[in-house]
């Protein structure tokens, strides 16, 4: 697996309850919760988050 450099959302609640994402692999974006580092990570396209991220607006 390539070495994800997560970054915490800027609207992360005080208690952590959050998402990360990591943009530095070329072709991906990676999301984790940012409570489990250690677990799973959802690989998607960058157009897939795009679309994602344009539906939350």
């Amino acid at each position: 697996m390539p070495h994800f450099e997560f970054v915490k959302s800027s609207y992360s609640s005080a208690t952590g309850e959050c998402v990360e994402v990591a943009r530095n692999v070329a072709a991906v974006v990676a999301v984790r919760d940012s409570k489990v580092e250690d677990g799973p990570v959802l690989v998607v396209a960058p157009s897939a988050w795009a679309g994602f991220a344009a539906g939350l607006q």
